[in-house]
């Protein structure tokens, strides 16, 4: 009966830490500002992220003015990863997502030395209400 229990009140320890895990969808847009190495230059970019279980999905849009795809993307726990590919360049992202969800540390590293790598916080955007249902209103006009 002992054993029965110490077992049992593992079981329920553990089941927090696995729902926590896969509690966080990255879902939705995300944006941040890309920096150089020295500071300078930076420029606006925006992920949108479609996750499914651990595998995630998505562009990102910066000045180049396209969307571009993400490939290899994952998500594990509080882990983030995918690759970006363009003009014969992979820049590979690795992150980590917050506790709240709302934010993401993201580094970046190219396979071409003419890029630099660099760091970036990404804020998840806030979701636009949609508008209201003005079709029962009626408007009197004079």
């Amino acid at each position: 009966m002992k054993k029965l229990l110490c077992a049992c009140a593992a079981l329920i320890m553990a089941f927090p830490t696995v729902t926590a895990l896969a509690a966080t969808d990255v879902s939705g847009t995300w944006t941040g500002e890309f920096s150089g190495p020295d500071g300078g230059g930076g420029f606006q970019i925006t992920f949108t992220f479609k996750q499914d279980g651990d595998k995630l999905t998505g562009t990102v849009l910066g000045p180049q003015g396209d969307p571009i795809a993400i490939s290899d993307g994952t998500v594990n726990g509080d882990k983030i990863s995918f690759k970006v590919s363009f003009n014969g360049m992979t820049i590979t992202h690795e992150g980590t997502i917050n506790a709240a969800g709302d934010e993401i540390k993201l580094t970046s590293k190219s396979d071409q030395g003419d890029f630099p790598g660099g760091e970036m916080t990404l804020k998840r955007a806030k979701a636009t209400p949609p508008p209201a249902n003005l079709s029962g209103s009626r408007v009197e006009l004079p």
